[in-house]
């Protein structure tokens, strides 16, 4: 064991005393032995220091390789920066249509952005990344406490009494003639108004442009779904802010489940509000209808709340003209053949299975 300090290299010392900074040099490879915020010590049943809470993730994605053969590259690549990152924790997970990946779990969005980067720029990795997730905590009727990050763990209805979801306070600086549109934009994603400050012209970062402190709380899942983006794109650019957690509240919340052919795709599926769930699947179904490829039969779409349907999109078979070698105008001969025709679409609908290709998988998962 060795300690010392940063001169910027290392060198060794006898002693770090209060205050100092330095490093503990212990010979051991894996840093998951070891957390932030540990006692060291030489003595045995030393109390740990009071005062430091381990840091959970609380954004959760499933990260992919785009070719078959970059699973290793990027296994070796989450291992090497979970050895500096103790913050970083995933776990292997499956899936038909995109294979083998790593379901990962980060302290917030720009966590994950640095390690997408990390992964990409260091380790050569390049990624499919599904949509962010939250964690809930689901309390069921005979009083089992549980939490989930994706729609396959949601318990049945039935088992269910009471969902929580994580919330947040966010920090928005603007200038005050984008007030307006942040306050609207806050309000379509459920937050809630908390406070506004007006700062000084002498505290901005543009002369004769006074900014404003818009303070709100609202669900985490809310604000890593594009809202970013939609923040950047209303303020043009100038906008920025910072969030903390606050706690877990209940939610109304629901599984859609995505049927194709009326057979679900467990990797379509998602959690929603009851209330906001009926408009994110008509979306998501109309983008579905233009990348799945047509096939010989009428594909129905559908997207589930348990039996309840509560939207369709029809994807529209290919129509071959079996009557263009008649000749003359006798209909019995035509009725038969489109009969004949109906008929075989009919059992082609009953038995075929209806193949997702990766692209338009792809095309999905950018929504």
């Amino acid at each position: 064991t060795e300690i010392g300090t940063f001169e910027p290299d290392l060198k060794p010392i006898p002693i770090l005393s209060a205050g100092e900074v330095g490093y503990i040099a212990t010979g051991m490879k894996d840093i998951r032995y070891f957390t932030v915020g540990d006692t060291v010590s030489d003595k045995e049943d030393t109390p740990p220091l009071p005062g430091y809470k381990t840091p959970k993730p609380n954004v959760f994605a499933t990260f992919f390789p785009t070719e078959p053969d970059g699973y290793e590259a990027l296994k070796i690549g989450l291992n090497k920066l979970a050895m500096n990152d103790a913050a970083l924790v995933f776990t292997e997970q499956r899936s038909n249509l995109l294979g083998s990946g790593f379901r990962c779990g980060f302290l917030g969005l720009l966590h994950m952005e640095i390690v997408q980067e990390r992964l990409e720029r260091e380790h050569d990795v390049s990624l499919i990344i599904t949509a962010p997730t939250v964690e809930y905590k689901i309390i069921k009727t005979n009083k089992e406490k549980l939490t989930i990050q994706t729609p396959q763990e949601m318990p049945d209805p039935s088992e269910i009494e009471e969902v929580l979801e994580p919330w947040v306070r966010v920090e928005l600086f603007c200038p005050k003639m984008y007030i307006g549109s942040m306050m609207e934009l806050f309000q379509s994603r459920r937050g809630q108004y908390v406070d506004t400050k007006y700062l000084s012209e002498s505290t901005t970062l543009h002369e004769n442009m006074q900014y404003i402190n818009l303070l709100y709380d609202m669900p985490l899942a809310s604000l890593i779904s594009n809202f970013f983006d939609q923040m950047k794109n209303l303020s043009s650019g100038y906008a920025s802010m910072e969030y903390t957690m606050i706690d877990f509240f209940p939610v109304d919340l629901v599984k859609v489940a995505v049927l194709v052919n009326k057979e679900e795709i467990p990797s379509l599926s998602f959690l929603e509000t009851n209330a906001d769930a009926r408009s994110r699947a008509i979306k998501l179904l109309k983008i579905m209808k233009d990348a799945i490829p047509r096939q010989q039969f009428q594909v129905p779409i559908q997207a589930a709340i348990g039996a309840k349907i509560i939207a369709r999109e029809d994807i529209r078979g290919f129509r071959k003209d079996v009557t263009a070698k008649l000749y003359g105008g006798d209909y019995s001969r035509k009725k038969k053949l489109l009969e004949k025709q109906k008929k075989g679409k009919k059992r082609l609908k009953e038995i075929g299975k209806v193949t997702i290709p990766q692209e338009a998988f792809l095309a999905i998962l950018k929504t």
